[in-house]
């Protein structure tokens, strides 16, 4: 499952709409939930983010994430 995370660079900063941030990330999970927990655990063991939203993509959402330019797969 792809997982579109919407995120903060520094947890130690007041978080600003102007500085959130996106990444996509793929993650072997049984159900969304759980891929919304994996996906929690890996940013927070490699990366000092502060997650603000982490959406699981539908394949028409994913397919318009590749058109649209924007979409690179991150890894961690």
């Amino acid at each position: 499952m792809i997982y579109k995370i919407f995120y903060q660079e520094n947890k130690e900063r007041s978080p600003r709409r102007e500085n959130t941030k996106v990444m996509y990330l793929d993650v072997d999970a049984q159900t969304e939930l759980e891929g919304r927990i994996k996906t929690r655990r890996l940013i927070e063991e490699h990366k000092n983010y502060n997650v603000e939203y982490i959406e699981r993509l539908s394949d028409k959402h994913l397919e318009y994430e590749k058109t649209a330019g924007v979409f690179e797969l991150t890894e961690l």
